[in-house]
C-alpha cells in the first residue's frame, strides 16, 4: 500500500551525476510531506571528490554506509578539521561550514546525509570563485590578476570530480575529532531479544545540538513499540531488511505500509506510529531526528499511567482487560513479538 509518508527512494534518479559520483535527493519537491528535514544519498567513485561547498540553511548529519572518506571542513573562528569517516561512523557539518568529502578507499563510498531543512541551499566553491573577476581574486590574495587568467570559470557546480594525483591522507586525520562519532561501535542504549538501539545524540555527542541519529536493529521477532515523539520529527532510511509501519494522522487516517531496503519514511512531530520486522533476518534502520535529544513517549508505560477504570470508560470495555497488562514505569522501547503477524 502506498502512503504519503513513504518514498521509494532507491527508484529516484540522481539529480547530480558526474565522473566523480552522484547524488540522489529527497526534498520537498519529490517528498512533499517533509518538514524541516531532507535526505541525500551520496555515492563517490574510487578517487571521487565531492567539491568543497557549504549549506546556507542547514546542518548536515551523515552516516557512512560503505567505503572510507576524508572530510576537511573550515568554520568560523578560523577553525579547521580534517578527519576520516568509515562504515558505522557519523559526522556533523555545521550550517555554513565549507567542507569537502573525498573517497580515499579502494571501493565506492556510500553516505546517507540528513539535513535540517526540507529544501537545502548549497553553494559550491567552484562557482563562488568563478563569479569574481581576476582583479578581485588577485586583490584578495595580494597577487597580480594574471595569476588567475588560467582559471576556468563557470557558475555551474562541478559537484564531484576525480582526483588527479595519488591519495594523501594527512596524519592529523587519524586523531579524534568532535565532528565524528562511532555510533555502531558505541554501547547500545537498548538491547534485548527484540533488538538494539544505538544513539548519536547530544548527551553522548555534544556537537549534535540540532539533529540526532538512532541506529535501530530489530531481530526477526523485534518490534519498536507504538510511540510518538513530542516536538520531534523523524526521517528514517531502511539500510537492511523489510518492515512494516503504521502511522496515524490528526484526521484519524491510519496509513500502514511495508518498507524495504532503500526506502525512506517521514513521521511529523508527535504522530503515533510503530515499526515491526516482517522477516527472520534483521531490520536495520537509520533514524534521523530534528532535535539533539529526541523526545519519546511509548505505549508500554504511558497507557498504564491511567487507572483501569479510566481506560475502561474511555474505550468502552471492561476493566478486566487492563488488569491483564503488565505495569511498567518506563517505556520498553523495543519489544519481542509473542503473536504471529496479522494483516
Amino acid at each position: 500500500m502506498s502512503s504519503e509518508h513513504l518514498l521509494k527512494f532507491s527508484k529516484i534518479p540522481p539529480d547530480e551525476h558526474t565522473e566523480g559520483g552522484m547524488r540522489i535527493k529527497a526534498s520537498k519537491s519529490n517528498f512533499p510531506i517533509l518538514r524541516g528535514m531532507s535526505l541525500y544519498k551520496l555515492i563517490l567513485e574510487v578517487n571521487g571528490i565531492r567539491e568543497p561547498h557549504w549549506h546556507a540553511n542547514a546542518d548536515e548529519l551523515g552516516y557512512c554506509l560503505k567505503g572510507k572518506v576524508l572530510i576537511t571542513l573550515y568554520h568560523t573562528g578560523d577553525a579547521k578539521a580534517t578527519f576520516l569517516v568509515q562504515p558505522g561512523e557519523v559526522f556533523l557539518i555545521p550550517s555554513g561550514a565549507l567542507h569537502h568529502i573525498e573517497n580515499v578507499g579502494d571501493e565506492r563510498a556510500e553516505l546517507i546525509l540528513n539535513f535540517s531543512s526540507e529544501d537545502t541551499e548549497d553553494f559550491p566553491l567552484s562557482s563562488s570563485l568563478g563569479m569574481f573577476t581576476d582583479a578581485v581574486l588577485g586583490n584578495t590574495w595580494n597577487v597580480d590578476k594574471q595569476v588567475f587568467q588560467p582559471l576556468k570559470r563557470s557558475l555551474n557546480s562541478v559537484f564531484a570530480t576525480l582526483r588527479k594525483n595519488p591519495v594523501s591522507v594527512p596524519e592529523d586525520a587519524r586523531y579524534s575529532t568532535p565532528y565524528r562519532y562511532a555510533v555502531e561501535a558505541s554501547k547500545p542504549l537498548v538491547i534485548n531479544e527484540g533488538g538494539t538501539a544505538r544513539m548519536a545524540r547530544q548527551n553522548t555527542w555534544p556537537i549534535a545540538k540540532n539533529q540526532a541519529l538512532y541506529s535501530l536493529t530489530l531481530t526477526g521477532q523485534g518490534m519498536r513499540e507504538p510511540h510518538w515523539h513530542p516536538e520531534t520529527a523523524e526521517l528514517g532510511y531502511v539500510a537492511e531488511g523489510r518492515g512494516r509501519m503504521s502511522i496515524q494522522s490528526p484526521s484519524g487516517q491510519v496509513d500502514t505500509y511495508v518498507m524495504e531496503k532503500g526506502d525512506i519514511y517521514f513521521i511529523p512531530k508527535a504522530y503515533p506510529h510503530h515499526i515491526e520486522n516482517l522477516e527472520s533476518t534483521p531490520l536495520h534502520l537509520l533514524i534521523f531526528f530534528d532535535q539533539g535529544m529526541p523526545r519519546d513517549i511509548g505505549f508500554t508505560a504511558s497507557v498504564r499511567a491511567y487507572s483501569d477504570e479510566v481506560l475502561a470508560s474511555v474505550l468502552d470495555t471492561s476493566p478486566d482487560l487492563f488488569e491483564k497488562l503488565p505495569k511498567y514505569y518506563a517505556d520498553l522501547f523495543i519489544v519481542e513479538k509473542v503473536n504471529p503477524l496479522d494483516t
